[in-house]
């Protein structure tokens, strides 16, 4: 969710609040990024991490494809894709705080967030006839 400075009636500055889903899963996918730079790499962690990050990056790129979709079929194809991968992501997520428990509020935080976008993306696939 990104923040955009608006004007209200009078003229003066106000930040109103925008809900861009393509900048929300492209931040999303970096912050994935990020936090698996910080996680140790070891014969356990480096396979989760792998699969993770195809998974949450994958959210932002099937959005990015959604939305230029050429169909109503083919968008509701996209969006089940992103609401499976971001299902997947919060599995992994989930084990990576068990595999580095060290870092499991920073996963648990990251875990809410696929959390939303999983609700989101349902929420959109149920909507589409």
């Amino acid at each position: 969710m990104t923040q955009a400075p608006n004007k209200d009636d009078d003229g003066c500055k106000k930040k109103k609040r925008t809900y861009d889903l393509e900048e929300r899963t492209a931040r999303f996918g970096e912050e994935i990024i990020r936090f698996c730079q910080s996680l140790p790499h070891n014969v356990i962690t480096l396979p989760l991490i792998n699969q993770l990050i195809k998974a949450a990056t994958s959210v932002g790129a099937n959005y990015s494809e959604a939305d230029d979709a050429e169909s109503k079929q083919d968008f509701k194809h996209k969006i089940g894709i992103c609401k499976k991968e971001s299902r997947e992501s919060k599995h992994f997520l989930r084990m990576i705080a068990t595999a580095v428990p060290e870092k499991a509020d920073n996963a648990r935080i990251l875990w809410q967030e696929s959390k939303e976008l999983n609700l989101i993306f349902n929420s959109i696939y149920k909507s589409i006839k």
